[in-house]
């Protein structure tokens, strides 16, 4: 018989998304219990886990770490075997497990209640050694698993994850954790670069073209060749922005077949231009430009022309 890729693909999904839908439900008192002990919490979040869920248990690490949650992960094998020295008075640990019976959580559990610490659960097993010992349970019990023989865990870890998640995100909701503050914790990359990369942090590094309203057009062409960012902005004696000439502008003047020779550039600029404050973030620049399909953006503060961002300049960053 011939086994249809995608029909199995489709089982697993709908399989793993109905055991996520039906966590919403198990969502009550318990895992309330959970969030406020996580907030209250004078040390750091200690998780921990045998096999995949090890795997997630790092995953939720990283997670609380970047959204304002100190966290650290421990591994329950090498917990036994000196790793325990990491956890500290004031630390919770959750303990993650399907079965909450492994050998190495049996092990583990008693210790961590003999240090004095709070203990929480994510178990997939809610009469199982480790949510009869634990202080507080939040409950990852799934129907099956999407492995056809009902063993690897799939939709096990899932839940687990999802769990993680939703502790995390309802951790940033009580300690009101912003976007500024994940730019702080997420300066490298596009990423980071969205959150706090500034419009003036990219002007600043560019020419900054400008003539009167009264130069000729070859003066306005003279600026924008020396300058090389294919745009002039057009100023008055206070460096108040008037308009701007850009390429187009100037192809558009040849097409019509005029004569050009003692043309100003207050003629053939484009006036009331787009611009944008120096202290906006660079990915609000981004968002001008392309919704008006437009490759420059001047930079104004306080009514007077500051400078000049193109569009490569953000597509150098990674903001695309």
């Amino acid at each position: 018989m011939a086994i249809s890729i995608q029909n199995i693909a489709r089982e697993t999904v709908q399989i793993e998304s109905a055991s996520v839908a039906a966590l919403a439900d198990r969502i009550g008192a318990d895992f309330e219990q959970a969030v406020q002990v996580l907030s209250e919490a004078t040390g750091r979040v200690i998780i921990s886990g045998i096999g995949k869920s090890a795997v997630i248990a790092q995953k939720i690490v990283a997670t609380f770490n970047s959204t304002g949650t100190p966290a650290a992960f421990m591994h329950a094998a090498d917990a036994i075997h000196g790793d325990l020295g990491m956890i500290m008075p004031g630390d919770v640990v959750v303990l993650i497990s399907k079965s909450g019976e492994s050998a190495e959580i049996k092990t583990l559990v008693p210790l961590v209640k003999e240090f004095g610490n709070t203990l929480i659960a994510l178990v997939g097993k809610l009469d199982s050694y480790l949510a009869l010992q634990a202080d507080v349970v939040i409950d990852t019990v799934v129907e099956q698993e999407a492995c056809p023989n009902n063993l690897a865990p799939t939709t096990s870890t899932t839940a687990q994850l999802v769990m993680g998640d939703a502790l995390a995100i309802c951790l940033m909701k009580l300690r009101g954790f912003r976007s500024d503050d994940f730019a702080r914790v997420h300066p490298g990359g596009a990423l980071g670069k969205r959150l706090y990369l500034r419009v003036m942090d990219l002007a600043r590094a560019n020419e900054k073209p400008s003539v009167r309203a009264e130069a000729l057009v070859q003066e306005a062409i003279l600026e924008m060749t020396q300058k090389r960012l294919g745009v002039t902005a057009v100023v008055d004696a206070q460096e108040k922005l008037l308009g701007i000439i850009t390429d187009g502008d100037l192809r558009r003047m040849l097409e019509r077949g005029v004569d050009w020779s003692g043309m100003r550039a207050i003629d053939i600029m484009t006036a009331g231009p787009k611009w944008i404050a120096p202290e906006a973030l660079a990915v609000e620049a981004l968002s001008v430009l392309q919704d008006h399909s437009i490759s420059q953006l001047a930079v104004v503060q306080d009514d007077r022309y500051v400078g000049m961002i193109h569009i490569h300049d953000l597509i150098r960053e990674g903001l695309h």
